[in-house]
């Protein structure tokens, strides 16, 4: 399968709701590892669990750094910003966060226009 960006939408406005549901869907696929796969894992010696989970999270976080970069070049962020919704990717609830920042950019967007 080959990620093909220009799919998912051409404008500004789209590509950070894009990366709003990609986040969204990251940051549950994580919580679900967390939270669900690594205790069955551990309390009742489930390791299919984290397998299948963490390939799911695995491929949603790959999707989640493309579209993430997609979005920093057309909305030409900052390098500190980027680099901060990338960390997002890597705390627990850190996509929530950054949902509601990319939530407020939409809104503002939307005004200003």
């Amino acid at each position: 399968m080959v990620f093909r960006p220009h799919l998912l939408g051409s404008s500004n406005m789209n590509v950070l709701r894009n990366l709003r549901i990609v986040a969204f869907l990251e940051g549950m696929s994580f919580l679900v590892l967390l939270f669900i796969a690594m205790p069955l894992k551990y309390m009742l010696d489930l390791p299919l669990a984290v397998r299948v989970v963490g390939s799911i999270h695995g491929l949603l976080f790959v999707l989640f750094v493309a579209v993430l970069v997609r979005a920093a070049v057309e909305r030409s962020w900052s390098l500190g910003r980027s680099l901060a919704a990338f960390g997002a990717g890597f705390v627990p609830f850190g996509t929530f966060v950054l949902d509601r920042a990319l939530k407020r950019e939409i809104e503002s967007a939307a005004r200003d226009s």
